[in-house]
């Protein structure tokens, strides 16, 4: 399959990944569900494909001496046609499980499974995510909860946003569902995640609606203004009377020579030096 994806047009080519990549997050739900699956990214390179697996409990995925992940490593590949060495699995860690929906989600189903009260779980994974420094958080449980009749409770806290762009990046969103002795139990949650310049713990992007209001420049006084006006004068003033004074000491320097009887290349006659005759006198002028 993986082969032949290379020659199929660009639309099969988006199905197929598509198609791969929900067998294989249904894959890693189900083995993962107790190790705090989180989610998956498939990486594709030109000469192989890395399967990058967040999980909150990282070294339950790897497992002793790394067997686990070399066994979903295998299953993969047989499932999907990999080549030898073709695909490779990862685990990473969830910096804060607080913030991710689907850890929470799963934290909540194991909740239920075990007997605890609706209410009671509900408030926790609520508090849970606040304390996280999330901005909103909404926990939607459906199905038979106490009677025989099937009902929706809705537990939520701070701020959502659930349509739009911003509904799009900042609401992460996970739906879980619960086999319970009475019937199955739906469970979705949705995290308002905080807005983080670098990435981290939520999108870069800035929400449309938020105002940031810089503080003023400090204004200078009138009288403060008028002395570095003032200042500013009395330095070009003297600047202009330095260069004047340079101009004409410049400009004497230069006349110098010419009073004292410098011929044309510069040098002074002696003053022993005999006087020529005036050629208008000799001819009796």
């Amino acid at each position: 399959m993986m082969a032949a994806r290379s020659k199929m047009s660009t639309k099969r080519k988006f199905v197929a990944d598509g198609v791969f990549y929900a067998e294989l997050n249904e894959l890693l739900t189900r083995e993962l569900a107790e190790d705090g699956y989180a989610g998956v990214e498939v990486r594709t390179t030109p000469h192989r494909t890395e399967i990058i697996i967040r999980a909150t409990r990282t070294q339950n995925v790897l497992g002793e001496k790394g067997q686990r992940i070399r066994e979903l490593t295998s299953v993969v590949q047989k499932r999907f046609d990999f080549a030898d060495g073709a695909v490779e699995l990862y685990a990473e860690r969830v910096q804060n499980r607080g913030l991710c929906a689907q850890a929470q989600a799963e934290s909540l189903k194991f909740k239920l499974l075990g007997g605890l009260a609706v209410r009671r779980a509900c408030y926790g994974v609520v508090r849970f995510v606040m304390e996280a420094s999330a901005k909103g958080v909404e926990v939607i449980v459906t199905g038979k909860l106490r009677g025989q009749r099937a009902k929706a409770m809705k537990f939520g806290d701070g701020y959502m946003i659930k349509t739009g762009h911003a509904g799009q990046v900042y609401t992460d969103i996970a739906v879980r569902h619960v086999l319970m002795r009475q019937g199955v139990v739906g469970i979705k949650v949705s995290i308002m995640l905080p807005h983080d310049p670098k990435g981290l713990q939520g999108p870069k992007i800035p929400l449309d609606d938020v105002v940031t209001i810089m503080e003023p420049k400090e204004e200078m006084s009138a009288a403060s203004m008028l002395q570095a006006q003032q200042e500013r004068e009395a330095a070009a003033a003297a600047a202009a009377a330095a260069a004047q004074a340079q101009a004409a000491a410049a400009a004497a320097a230069m006349e110098q020579p010419i009073e004292g009887g410098a011929g044309m290349d510069g040098a002074t006659p002696p003053a022993d030096a005999p006087m020529e005759a005036d050629p208008n006198v000799a001819a009796g002028f």
